[in-house]
């Protein structure tokens, strides 16, 4: 069986390795390991990697991304027919065409049309017939869980629009605890801390009972050396969860480093406790 390194890969699709190594981490595809450990891509991996990226950039959910390409994958052949291989959605199907042959998948929206043929070297080559028909979503139609999905799939391939999804999450539900963390966690990576404060802020405004929004406000709060600040942010965690063990042992360093040797010792104390 013909197989392909990340480099053909990059080659083949024109996408970078990080978004290959990002639709990895998304369980689109998991490649084989070569003699030296590396990655080893099947044909079918390749179109489903192509076909991923296709419904990625066109906001489609991923739990209906997952299902479209495993449908995709047990449809394909294991190998390039010489013919070369023609992959169209349309309407509510994914289209294959194969020769004169025709098998349909089901997709759920219509997307991409692109085409699989031989190329020099034994290599193949993917044609793009059109740009991603853009798709409409609507947040009727979506839930919070979808847009939170999107996010997640696409922090390592595309923050901006995990940024994005992960607002419409919070549009929907302005109690989505997992979609303020994302969205606070990329604009903190992007050094953008004051933006990710107030999205913390305005998450502890919505959900007040929730001591993790608390102590992740704190950690922010220290990254810019708001020490007081960040205390007090982790004093409110725990007093939502007196057994939360992380913030007992950052609330006690931080009082040890204003000299607070009674509170700090009491911090501690109860951190080796519960992680007895």
């Amino acid at each position: 069986m013909e197989n392909y390194t990340v480099r053909d890969v990059e080659s083949i699709l024109g996408i970078s390795r990080s978004v290959i190594t990002g639709l990895m981490k998304a369980g689109f595809v998991a490649p084989s390991r070569g003699k030296r450990r590396e990655y080893r891509f099947t044909f079918q991996d390749i179109v489903v990697l192509r076909t991923a990226q296709g419904l990625l950039s066109a906001s489609i959910p991923p739990r209906k991304i997952i299902r479209s390409l495993k449908r995709l994958r047990e449809t394909l052949p294991a190998e390039l027919p010489l013919a070369g291989l023609s992959i169209t959605a349309v309407g509510s199907e994914i289209v294959i065409r194969e020769g004169r042959a025709r098998r349909t998948v089901d997709s759920g929206q219509l997307l991409f049309d692109f085409e699989v043929v031989a190329a020099a070297e034994g290599t193949i080559s993917v044609l793009s017939e059109g740009r991603p028909a853009p798709v409409k979503e609507t947040l009727e139609r979506d839930s919070a869980a979808d847009w939170l999905d999107r996010g997640a799939l696409l922090e390592s391939t595309d923050p901006q629009q995990a940024q994005a999804a992960y607002r419409l999450a919070i549009k929907k539900d302005p109690c989505c605890v997992d979609a303020y963390m994302g969205l606070a966690t990329l604009l903190s990576e992007a050094q953008k801390q004051a933006d990710a404060e107030a999205v913390y802020r305005q998450a502890i405004a919505n959900c007040p009972t929730e001591p993790t929004l608390h102590y992740n406000l704190a950690t922010v709060l220290e990254d810019v050396n708001r020490v007081a600040d960040a205390l007090q942010a982790y004093e409110a965690a725990l007093r939502l969860d007196p057994h939360f063990a992380d913030a007992h042992f950052n609330a006690a360093r931080l009082h040890e480093s204003l000299g607070h040797t009674k509170q700090a010792i009491r911090h501690y104390s109860e951190y080796r406790r519960l992680q007895n």
